[in-house]
């Protein structure tokens, strides 16, 4: 029993280290200039760069009016042309510095995508060969009686990659139009109506009468 902890323990050590030695290659491929934006970035999301914005912003047009209000010329009139140019500037940098991150993060992921995608690939094989051999120790034992299961049949052989993606590429394609609900044929153009009967007396029929009541 403590032989097969031990095991067990080894085997989540190894897979863990796996993890660790995949992610820290991934970071050793990460550039220094890449390393000073994603740093960049992270003092841009938090609530203080949000304070500095409206702090900076505030104390610009706070400066200007009380330079206006001793009757001196403010370094930047209304509608302040200098701080918006200085606000989109900014924003420019940002969008620019946290799409770079983004970037890489989706590669990533891309790559993360693809591993598990063939670990699930791995995983498919190795149940379909742990079926067939339970089906072939079921056939083997004497005292079982021996069975066709279609389900386990069709269990037995491992999924085919190719026929994955085609099957995911077929739910990818647009729908076709929808077709026309089908329903009565409607007249002919230029075919007039069908008129009521008409009354000796002069008026129509009522409808479901075919004639006068005596």
């Amino acid at each position: 029993m403590a032989d097969q902890l031990d095991s067990e323990s080894g085997q989540i050590d190894q897979n863990i280290r796996a993890v660790q030695a995949f992610y820290s290659r991934e970071e050793d491929k990460v550039s220094t200039s890449q390393r000073a934006l994603e740093r960049i970035t992270l003092f841009i999301g938090k609530p203080l760069f949000l304070a500095f914005i409206l702090l900076f912003v505030g104390a610009w047009m706070l400066a200007n009016r009380v330079l206006m209000g001793l009757g001196r010329a403010g370094f930047d009139r209304e509608p302040f042309p200098w701080l918006q140019g200085i606000v989109s500037l900014g924003a420019l940098l940002i969008a620019t510095v946290v799409l770079t991150k983004q970037n890489r993060l989706a590669a990533l992921a891309e790559q993360r995508a693809h591993l598990d995608l063939k670990v699930t690939l791995l995983i498919e094989q190795k149940t379909a060969k742990l079926i067939e051999l339970v089906e072939e120790l079921r056939r083997d034992l004497p005292n079982v009686k021996n069975r066709h299961d279609p389900r386990s049949a069709s269990l037995l052989q491992p999924m085919n990659p190719e026929l994955v993606i085609a099957a995911l590429d077929e739910g990818k394609a647009p729908a076709g139009p929808p077709k026309e609900a089908e329903g009565e044929p409607e007249p002919p153009t230029g075919t007039a109506p069908s008129s009521p009967p008409v009354d000796p007396s002069g008026g129509p029929t009522p409808s479901g009468l075919d004639g006068p009541s005596t």
